[in-house]
């Protein structure tokens, strides 16, 4: 099994369908040699006609991809049954885990029950109206932290364009979803998980021609505590990932924060820097740089390939 830090900083991942003709390459990094993470989708991107050919082109990924991967490699699944059948190939042992859709209180443990012997790592997508409902979210968070359930889940993905749907109404392209109605939402996601050690990553963007909107957009997530992004395209992975770069004085802030014989309040950078309220942003700061570095960096936007 794939060996994860749960700690590990999340950033950028790429949604790609299992009916992609570069599939092998694209999960063995041959075809996206800068990409950190893939999540191979057999749901909302794969046409119900398409299914059987979607399965058997991923079971042909799974059979001839390397078992030490280069970089983090998940499959979306459509329904428990998908997974069951995904669990079958030859070859699964070498994916870090599972994207559940829609998951809910009433269906988790169809999905659960599949791979609790496996030690896959699994990312819940909340999708439904469920979503809308607090004490049904505060009812799903006390289910996931269950002994032997809250160490697999890796993060809870929020599905932005499936929980607009439901308002009857599609992503503007003028606004952030941070000024939809999912505003709010999120945020209460937020309070709701990230106290818990719940992390959450962030709703696609699905406009590839509103760079400053994406940036806008990343930026915000950043504010909400969101750990990473899910992207529709590979043109959107360096926009994504610039701004999990670190401020090199935020940095200095974090060493000293995390120094044992730092004051317990001091000022850097002309902010306060407190030790026992800042220590937890400290240590993602310091993990952060450490893996997406430092500003500033003049390759910002660098090209990280196509899968067209």
């Amino acid at each position: 099994m794939v060996n994860w830090t749960m700690n590990k900083p999340m950033g950028a991942s790429l949604y790609v369908p299992t009916t992609h003709k570069d599939l092998l390459d694209i999960a063995n990094g041959i075809k996206l040699p800068k990409l950190r993470s893939v999540i191979f989708c057999t749901e909302d991107a794969v046409a119900d006609r398409e299914l059987s050919y979607a399965l058997f082109n991923l079971s042909v990924m799974l059979e001839n991809m390397d078992a030490v991967g280069v970089l983090d490699r998940f499959v979306r699944v459509r329904n428990p049954e998908v997974l069951e059948r995904v669990l079958a190939m030859k070859g699964v042992e070498n994916l870090t885990g599972f994207v559940i859709p829609k998951a809910t209180r009433e269906n988790f443990e169809s999905y659960f029950k599949l791979v609790r012997q496996t030690g896959h790592l699994l990312m819940p997508t909340l999708e439904t109206a469920d979503v809308f409902d607090d004490r049904e979210m505060m009812a799903f968070r006390d289910m996931l932290r269950a002994p032997g359930v809250v160490g697999r889940i890796l993060a809870l993905r929020i599905g932005g364009n499936d929980l607009l749907a439901l308002l009857g109404i599609r992503r503007p392209r003028t606004m952030t979803i941070y000024r939809t109605p999912l505003g709010p939402v999120i945020a209460r996601l937020v309070t709701t998980f990230a106290p818990y050690g719940f992390r959450l990553t962030a709703p696609v963007f699905e406009h590839l021609d509103q760079d400053a909107l994406l940036d806008q957009e990343v930026q915000e997530d950043l504010a909400h505590g969101l750990v990473g992004k899910t992207a529709i395209h590979p043109y959107q992975l360096p926009l994504i990932e610039m701004h999990y770069r670190v401020q090199p004085i935020d940095v200095a802030a974090a060493e000293k924060i995390m120094d044992e014989d730092s004051p317990a309040v001091f000022k850097m950078g002309n902010s306060m820097c407190e030790v026992a309220t800042h220590r937890a942003w400290a240590q993602t700061v310091i993990e952060q740089a450490h893996h997406f570095g430092t500003y500033p960096n003049n390759d910002l936007a660098s090209d990280m390939g196509s899968v067209d």
